[in-house]
């Protein structure tokens, strides 16, 4: 490991953090383009109800997905604080313990996803007509779960170990095999929606064995015994770190489902335009996402050694990229939002609703940038049960009865529906501002005393 490349508590701040993230973000950007490719090829070489099956059995994907990224930040958080504490020694058993906890989670989700897809796609309230379709999806998705948790967490490993280039090789990789995999299954066999699930199955198998093959070749500051592989207090620890944050992502992702159910109910074409535009928008969050990711390793590298004022100027650099990358972005959806929706469909209804939603969700493009940059830096300070309050309060308070009302109203239409994200996100930063505040006057207070 190249300690000054992955010390993140000297140098320029601004230097390290952007090379820490830009290997994190081109991963993400690989990843959201497993779903973005099986949405284009069965978009293009599908049918309609195949599309609609893919745009909501990937939703049901996300949900898993996202809950175990943030699970496993647990996991990186106490990695990063070990390395800044100098207690490497700690850290084979953190992953040995850990491990046995990912595993237990993929034979869970396993029963679910492939006992309950025909009811999970029916409580999605997926088409009539892609009722079947979505089915096969999940149930395919499910079978494969044990690469996908496996993936996430080897992800985990190799941030908190201040290594963001080695999760963005094997994700490349598979990303590519599931290129090669959706062509040859659904363009080639027309396979529809069922070879877009097979495809991407394979394409995490491959990444996942190979992010076990870099691991084990790489020159690591700790060893992994044995005896580590055992439930022990390291779990419980990067539970008491990760649960909150995969609670709250669980309810989050639940509430992106009931939206999704809620356009579902407008029909098929709104159901598949919302399913494009919500491709379009995981790209669009990738940048926020990779600033959240890094922030919590750099800010917890920087705690375990007692730079708090670096942990602080890290969070407001974070702050100022996202918010400049951001206006980008926001620019761009907004001027040319439906050439990115016709990019994965010329049904010209499907284009025009997903534009619609895309209208609306636009803000969230820069102000995210904000609410996740805080995040991270809340995150690395082990503060992840104010960050699970903040998120179920946001969504249960204002996205989600927010989204339900635009969606019964007379002639509503996706771009009603859209702003319901940007309303949630101002009414979190509020919050988190005033926490923010609220624990630094502690700190500086307990500081005083001391």
């Amino acid at each position: 490991m190249n300690n000054s490349k992955s010390d993140f508590t000297q140098g320029s701040i601004i230097k390290k953090l952007i090379a820490f993230m830009m290997p994190i973000l081109g991963a993400l950007i690989l990843q959201a383009a497993y779903g973005a490719v099986d949405l284009l090829v069965v978009g293009r070489f599908g049918s309609t109800s195949g599309l609609s099956a893919v745009s909501t059995g990937s939703q049901i994907l996300n949900l898993v997905t996202f809950v175990l990224t943030q699970l496993a930040m647990g996991i990186t958080v106490l990695i990063a604080r070990y390395i800044g504490e100098k207690r490497p020694e700690q850290i084979g058993s953190l992953i040995g313990g850990t491990t046995v906890v990912f595993t237990v989670i993929s034979a869970v989700l396993f029963v679910i996803m492939v006992s309950f897809a025909h009811p999970l796609s029916v409580l999605m309230q997926a088409p009539e007509e892609a009722v079947g379709l979505t089915t096969v999806y999940v149930r395919i998705c499910g079978a494969g779960i044990f690469f996908i948790v496996a993936y996430n967490l080897l992800a985990a490993i190799f941030r908190g170990l201040g290594d963001s280039k080695s999760p963005l090789i094997f994700v490349a990789v598979a990303c590519v095999i599931n290129i090669i995999g959706d062509l040859i299954l659904v363009a080639g066999l027309h396979m529809d929606a069922a070879g877009a699930a097979i495809a991407t199955v394979f394409a995490q198998a491959v990444s996942a064995l190979f992010a076990v093959f870099l691991l084990v070749k790489k020159q690591l500051p700790f060893q992994i015994r044995k005896q580590d592989f055992r439930l022990n207090s390291q779990c419980r620890r990067a539970l008491k770190v990760g649960f909150p944050l995969a609670l709250q992502e669980c309810l989050t992702q639940i509430s992106f489902l009931a939206l999704c159910a809620f356009v579902n109910r407008l029909g098929l074409e709104a159901s598949s335009g919302y399913g494009v535009a919500c491709k379009l928008v995981n790209f669009a969050m990738l940048i926020p996402g990779s600033l959240m990711q890094s922030m919590a390793s750099f800010v917890s590298q920087n705690v375990g050694a007692g730079n708090e004022k670096r942990a602080r100027r890290a969070m407001l650099t974070g702050i100022g990229v996202g918010i400049g990358i951001g206006c980008f972005v926001f620019a761009f959806i907004m001027l040319k939002g439906d050439l990115l929706t016709g990019i994965f469909t010329s049904d010209a209804a499907v284009v025009k609703n997903g534009y619609d939603y895309l209208r609306g969700f636009a803000p969230e493009t820069i102000i995210t940038a904000i609410l996740f940059s805080m995040v991270g830096y809340f995150n690395g300070h082990d503060k992840t049960l104010w960050v699970m309050i903040q998120g179920l309060t946001q969504t249960l308070l204002v996205r989600l009865p927010l989204a339900y009302y635009m969606s019964v109203q007379p002639n509503t239409n996706l771009t009603r529906i859209g702003l319901a994200a940007p309303a949630a996100t101002v009414f979190g930063i509020v919050l988190n501002v005033g926490f923010y505040i609220w624990l630094n006057r502690k700190n500086d207070s307990g500081r005083q005393r001391g």
